[in-house]
């Protein structure tokens, strides 16, 4: 991995690696008592590229032992984790299936999203300028079948401070 500017580069060739970079993020995620606020992480890459993977490798590695489905079909998967002896609500959601921008609105999830806890978004592009701003962006490129690169982009003050503790 490299810091380059703002950004985190990695590269992920194979299940070991991927769970070695959900366990960086954790220790982010560890280093910052959150305060009531909202840890908004949104995912970009096209299908395959392992956000969902990514996200449930991050669920494991804070400790979740149940099973992490994929929200494709339910748009939000809810759980609570104890993180750093608090009880966090964790929010993932994946806004494929959305059809309009304000679709997600109208399903109840803004209130979520405006609340403390750790959000994960995939595909935030379907709700273009109605989501909260992101703190941390993850951006993952299919390389192969075996192969993804990507990054780790600050892009609020709170991501930073994740960000530069890995650093």
């Amino acid at each position: 991995m490299n810091i380059v500017g703002k950004n985190l580069l990695f590269e992920l060739s194979s299940e070991d690696a991927c769970f070695d970079l959900a366990k960086k993020i954790v220790q982010m995620i560890q280093s910052n008592p959150l305060n009531n606020q909202g840890l908004h992480i949104w995912l970009i890459g096209d299908l395959g590229s392992g956000k969902t993977t990514l996200v449930r490798y991050i669920l494991q590695a804070l400790g979740y032992q149940g099973k992490v489905k994929s929200p494709t079909y339910n748009l939000c998967e809810p759980y609570s984790i104890l993180i750093n002896d608090r009880d966090i609500a964790v929010h993932h959601f994946d806004l494929y299936r959305i059809n309009h921008p304000l679709e997600w609105e109208e399903a109840g999830f803004k209130d979520i999203l405006n609340q403390s806890g750790i959000h994960f978004i995939e595909w935030p592009e379907k709700a273009e300028n109605t989501l909260p701003s992101a703190d941390l962006i993850i951006r993952l490129q299919y390389i192969s079948e075996t192969v993804r690169q990507g990054s780790i982009e600050d892009v609020s003050p709170l991501g930073k401070q994740l960000l530069n503790y890995i650093s």
